[in-house]
C-alpha cells in the first residue's frame, strides 16, 4: 500500500514541474477526501463555486471554515477558462424508484428553470440490458465539442462558449428547427405557443444563459448551468439527485464533484470504464457515463418503470398554451 506523506509537506515541496506527479499520487484510487488548502489549490473552489453555500460539498465546506486562504504562485483563478463537464454514475441511478417519486434530477431542473411543459431538459430514459432487465439513463444536452446543431444554424443563434456549454440566443433564433433535426440526441425543444410557465417567470430579465422567460417560436435546451457554478452552487439536477449520481467538474483541472466527494475525472472514468453516448458520430460530448443499473443503491434491474414527471405550477401565465412534444 502506498505510504502517504502529509498533504501540507507534499504541497510545500511542489513545483510547477511535479504537479502532475502530485495529482497522480493524490488520486491514486480515483477519489480522495481533501483538506482546505488542497481543495483550494486543486479544484479552484473560489472560481468553481464562488463562495460557500449549502450545496458546496460538506467536506469542502467544513474545511473552508477552519483554515486561512492558501497563497500560491499559480495563475489567478479568475483568469482561467474552465472546461465544464458532467459525469453520470449509472450505478447509483434507480430512476428514483427507491424513494417513490418521479426522477428528481428532471423535477429539480424544471422547477429551477421554469421549464415549459412538456420540456425535460434532462430526461431519464429506460434502456433494456442484454439478457434481462433495464437501466436508467439521465440525458441532458450532451454539450458536444463538435456540435451538429451549431454547424447547421443559419443565423448563428446557437453557439459554443469558451467554457464548453452550447447555448441558444433566443434574440437571434428564428424558429427554423434545423438544429433540432441535426441533434442526434433529441435534446432540443420548440415553443409551439406561449409557454406554459408560472406568471413570475415572465418577470425575469432575459439572459441567454438562463433562457428565462421562454419565448414562443424559439428553441430551448439544457444550458449546463454555468451561471450557477460561477455564483457558488451546483446545477439543479445535481442538487435534486437523491443518490448523488451526477458529478460536475472542470476538464482543465481534472476534478469533479457530486456534492459529497471530489474525484479525478480522468482516473474516475478510466477506473470505471466511462463512456459517452453515440461516440461513433464524432460529436465529442462533454457528458460521460459510468455503466451500471442502480446496483449501488440496491436496485434490481428487473424492477422496471418509473413515475411520470409532473410540472408543479399551480398557476400559469395568461395566454399559456399546451402542446405535445
Amino acid at each position: 500500500m502506498l505510504a502517504l506523506m502529509p498533504l501540507a509537506a507534499a504541497r510545500a515541496s511542489m513545483t510547477r514541474h511535479n504537479r502532475r506527479e502530485f495529482k497522480t499520487w493524490l488520486f491514486a484510487d480515483g477519489v480522495r477526501s481533501v483538506d482546505r488548502r488542497t481543495a483550494l489549490r486543486l479544484f479552484g473552489v473560489a472560481a468553481v463555486f464562488g463562495g460557500v453555500t449549502q450545496v458546496v460539498p460538506r467536506t469542502l465546506r467544513t474545511a473552508l471554515a477552519q483554515t486561512p486562504t492558501a497563497q500560491t504562485n499559480e495563475l489567478p483563478l479568475r483568469a482561467r477558462t474552465r472546461q465544464w463537464t458532467m459525469i453520470i454514475d449509472l450505478r447509483s441511478c434507480d430512476g428514483c424508484q427507491s424513494i417513490g417519486l418521479p426522477p428528481q434530477c428532471t423535477t429539480a431542473c424544471i422547477e429551477g428553470h421554469f421549464t415549459p411543459d412538456p420540456m425535460q431538459w434532462i430526461e431519464v430514459f429506460e434502456h433494456e440490458l442484454p439478457g434481462d432487465g433495464t437501466r436508467f439513463i439521465p440525458t441532458p444536452c450532451q454539450q458536444c465539442q463538435n456540435p451538429p446543431c451549431v454547424n447547421v444554424c443559419p443565423v448563428a443563434a446557437t453557439f459554443s462558449t469558451p467554457e464548453g456549454p452550447v447555448l441558444i440566443d433566443q434574440d437571434r433564433c428564428i424558429g427554423c428547427r434545423i438544429c433540432m433535426a441535426a441533434c442526434p440526441y433529441d435534446r432540443r425543444f420548440f415553443n409551439w405557443g406561449d409557454p406554459p410557465v408560472p406568471p413570475e417567470a415572465l418577470l425575469a430579465d432575459y439572459d441567454l444563459e438562463l433562457q428565462v422567460p421562454a419565448r414562443k417560436g424559439t428553441v430551448m435546451k439544457c444550458d449546463f448551468c454555468p451561471d450557477m457554478v460561477r455564483s457558488g452552487t451546483l446545477p439543479y439536477c445535481i442538487q435534486g439527485c437523491p443518490h448523488s449520481a451526477i458529478y460536475y467538474g472542470d476538464l482543465e483541472e481534472d476534478y469533479a464533484t457530486n456534492g459529497r466527494e471530489l474525484v479525478s475525472i480522468s482516473r474516475f472514468l478510466a477506473n470505471n470504464d466511462g463512456f459517452r453516448l453515440k461516440e461513433e458520430l464524432g460529436t465529442q460530448p462533454r457528458v460521460f457515463y459510468i455503466p451500471g443499473h442502480g446496483e449501488e443503491v440496491g436496485r434490481d434491474p428487473t424492477n422496471t418503470g418509473f413515475l411520470p414527471i409532473r410540472w408543479p405550477w399551480t398557476r400559469l401565465a395568461e395566454g399559456s398554451a399546451r402542446w405535445d412534444r
